[in-house]
């Protein structure tokens, strides 16, 4: 169902009154980030949904930001394929607006890419009650940026997320999930070399003692790599309980914190509660050292680091251009925005 009108009458009416939107669909990614502004109205997108186009042999889909993930990964599943960077959900009703606004991916990151890589284009409603169309066939971006890219992870601060185009991928004809029993610091060596081996490795992660590693390719390949590796075939619930931070590891403290690193850092190792996407993503009872630390459950403070000054003027510029009465999502990110 197409409610881009409605959608721009909210904006158009919001902007002339000054009241700031508070975007929303599922909900499920609420706890991410800061509360919006306390006088926001509500702009619900979940009501806008549909695929818009679905071309398998082209390996390219687009879908209404309010669609939710399970259709989508429903009707991609009927044509043997997949969401290359393993979307976490948090709850049945994730949407793919939410997923792309927040920037989210699953363990297959590490080896397949981010959410943002694969991202063709979006169409965007700006705070000015413009729809604006990025990326994908249009191929056209604005004063410079990559509208498409800098969409993702933004938090509904540059505009509301109409539609996305999306690249997608086959899925692994065999998937086979081994796991070593280590401590983390050995488990970090053995991800660093898996790395420079020429191995189907879709997914490595260290959680409560064991090494995990996800091998995906043809069933005689992934056979063969599993013999040189070794550690026991288990099912692949691991990395669901990763993705949706419901393994008990992560869903026991009251504060959950995550830190993004270079995969091959040892800082900060031994205090881990578990390590993902191959070594570049741990995950804390505490809030750790860092510069790109984000607050996922718990604690006090702003949720993600804050950018240096320089950065912090480009998120400005960024605003102005898209949204320059501040009224989308304001404070979702970083105070003043």
């Amino acid at each position: 169902m197409d409610q881009t009108d409605q959608l721009r009458g909210q904006v158009d009416a919001a902007r002339e009154d000054g009241t700031p939107l508070s975007i929303e669909s599922g909900g499920t990614k609420a706890f991410l980030g800061n509360p919006v502004t306390t006088n926001a109205a509500p702009l619900s997108v979940s009501g806008h949904v549909g695929i818009l186009s679905y071309e398998p042999a082209e390996l390219v889909l687009r879908a209404r930001a309010g669609t939710r993930l399970v259709e989508l990964e429903a009707a991609l599943a009927e044509a043997g394929q997949i969401f290359g960077f393993e979307p976490p959900h948090f709850g049945d009703n994730a949407t793919l607006g939410g997923c792309v606004s927040a920037g989210l991916s699953g363990p297959r990151r590490a080896f397949a890419g981010s959410v943002r890589d694969f991202v063709l284009g979006v169409t965007l409603l700006t705070g000015s009650g413009e729809v604006l169309k990025f990326g994908g066939e249009v191929m056209k971006n604005v004063a410079g940026y990559d509208v498409s890219r800098l969409s993702t992870g933004a938090y509904g601060t540059l505009g509301v997320l109409l539609d996305v185009s999306l690249k997608v991928l086959p899925a692994p004809r065999e998937e086979v999930t081994l796991a070593l029993d280590c401590d983390a610091v050995s488990a970090h060596t053995r991800m660093v070399a898996l790395a420079r081996e020429p191995w189907p490795v879709s997914a490595s992660a260290w959680c409560d003692g064991v090494l995990y590693v996800r091998l995906a390719a043809e069933s005689a390949v992934v056979n063969r790599v599993a013999a040189k590796l070794g550690g026991l075939p288990m099912d692949g619930t691991i990395w669901h309980g990763l993705r949706e931070l419901t393994h008990p590891v992560l869903a026991a403290p009251k504060e959950l914190w995550r830190a993004s690193v270079a995969p091959a850092s040892t800082t900060g190792l031994t205090d881990a509660l578990a390590v993902d996407w191959n070594g570049g993503i741990r995950y804390y009872a505490e809030r750790p050292a860092g510069p790109h630390v984000t607050r996922l459950r718990g604690g006090a403070g702003e949720p993600f680091s804050h950018p240096g000054a320089l950065q912090m003027r480009l998120q400005e510029r960024l605003k102005d251009t898209f949204d320059p009465a501040r009224i989308l999502n304001p404070g979702r990110m970083y105070a003043g925005l």
